[in-house]
């Protein structure tokens, strides 16, 4: 097993490494900008190093320097965590290149999953279902517009390096096509470095269904049950829960579908295989080869502590359980909290925290970096924290994510805590009868809260 590990990431999913670490025996050993000298990962590591300023290309998009603290501190392994560096292929290498483990998979196989095009290419070939689209990346705009009017409208447009919602745009007819495409291609040139692009049927009405995933080098694969991340924002994640609202033939169907993909590639560690439902039928979209956002859901339902599984899978240990041992117990619920105003078009609110009061009790955890007095920097992503609860049935997870959130005070900034109040006390969401465009057909009634 390591002994020392660097965490190669910020905020709360930092702090969820570092906490799993200490509970293994690990070394830690914290990067920070300086504009993240007083955040809490650096407070609860073992020992930190500022590897730059606070824009993310000056530090935590800083390969040579990441690399060059662990090796200082005399790490062993990195840990990317999510965003990043995470699934950078390049990156993987360096590690490896320089003797370091990556806990995360190969950086090949990060090439051909983290791009989008060529990972369709692959599931295609294994015989896995794939929306309708083009046939890898598309040329030029011209040739975009022609398998376009093949596929029929309306098309979504996809980044091949893309993922949290950047580099897609919707054209629903010809007339917007051009503009969306140039947009989210500039945007995926933007954020990734890279505009190559594909297309895919806009399949409406849907669900969005991943699969968590883990694989040893052994050529164990075995998932973890589905989490529903339909509740989403412009493409971006607001509300998932785990087990999703499917019968019992469609997850044996669609985890056998998540097993059959990863290991099409080989794949080592932590994976999400996502797909989109409607009815019945289910399509591959993308595999995220990282941890995700989400997967403390999956660690509620299974009793698996997904970061420490990464860590003994990288270290070359076997999986410590099989398929069978997998059973889904209750249900469980996350919300995002963002420093965020969402009455104002979700604009971004850093600032200072002057109170800060966390609920506690069976079934809740609170993973987040932020404390009293802490002053929420402007330069990264607004999630502060995550709210997550399990409870006996839905109902009861419901109910309990309510009353966490009744409790929750964070004081000094404004957050998304009241519009996600507002989702769990929709009578559709209750009931089940959402899907990825519930929240632009709800918003007008999910602002309706006094502030």
């Amino acid at each position: 097993m390591f002994q020392k590990v660097l965490i190669a990431n910020r905020g709360e999913i930092a702090v969820r490494i570092i906490r799993a670490c200490k509970q293994m025996g690990i070394e830690t050993v914290a990067i920070y900008s300086v504009a993240d000298k007083d955040s809490l990962h650096v407070q609860i590591a073992d020992d930190a190093v500022c590897v730059g300023g606070a824009k993310s290309n000056e530090s935590y998009l800083n390969m040579e320097n990441i690399v060059t603290a662990a090796i200082s501190k005399g790490a062993e392994a990195i840990h990317p965590g999510f965003g990043f560096l995470s699934e950078n292929s390049d990156f993987a290498n360096l590690c490896q290149e320089c003797g370091l483990r990556f806990i995360g998979p190969s950086g090949n196989v990060i090439d051909q999953m983290g791009n989008k095009s060529k990972a369709r290419e692959i599931m295609i070939k294994a015989g896995v279902p794939v929306v309708p689209g083009s046939n890898g990346a598309v040329k030029s705009l011209d040739d975009a517009r022609s398998i376009a009017l093949e596929i029929g409208f309306p098309i979504l447009i996809k980044a091949s390096a893309g993922g949290g919602g950047r580099g897609m745009r919707v054209a629903n007819i010809m007339d917007e096509f051009d503009n969306a495409f140039e947009t989210a291609k500039s945007e995926a040139i933007n954020a990734f470095g890279n505009g190559t692009m594909y297309l895919e049927k806009y399949v409406i009405n849907t669900k969005h269904i991943e699969f968590q995933i883990m694989a040893d080098k052994y050529g164990n694969v075995v998932h973890l049950g589905e989490r529903d991340c339909s509740i989403q924002r412009r493409n971006q994640k607001v509300l998932e829960e785990a087990p999703s609202l499917i019968s019992e033939d469609l997850r044996k169907r669609m985890g056998d579908a998540a097993i059959l993909a990863s290991k099409s590639v080989n794949y080592e560690n932590a994976g999400t295989i996502e797909f989109l439902l409607s009815g019945d039928d289910f399509y591959f979209i993308e595999m995220n080869t990282r941890i995700q956002v989400e997967h403390p859901v999956t660690e509620m339902v299974t009793g698996i502590d997904i970061i420490k599984e990464q860590i003994k899978v990288a270290a070359g240990k076997e999986l410590s359980f099989t398929q069978e041992d997998i059973i889904l117990k209750g249900h469980s619920i996350e919300v995002r909290i963002n420093a965020e105003d969402p009455k104002h078009g979700f604009r971004p609110n850093p600032g200072k925290i002057d109170l800060l009061h966390v609920p506690s009790g069976n079934g809740i955890r609170f993973d987040s970096f932020i404390y009293t007095g802490y002053s929420i920097p402007p330069f990264y992503d607004s999630m502060m924290g995550k709210v997550i609860v399990h409870g006996e049935n839905r109902i009861d997870a419901i109910n309990k994510m309510k009353a966490t959130l009744e409790e929750l005070v964070i004081g000094g900034v404004t957050t998304n805590q009241d519009f996600c109040y507002m989702i769990l006390n929709n009578a559709d969401y209750v009931k089940g009868e959402f899907d990825t465009g519930f929240i632009g057909m709800k918003i007008d009634s999910l602002l309706e809260y006094d502030e």
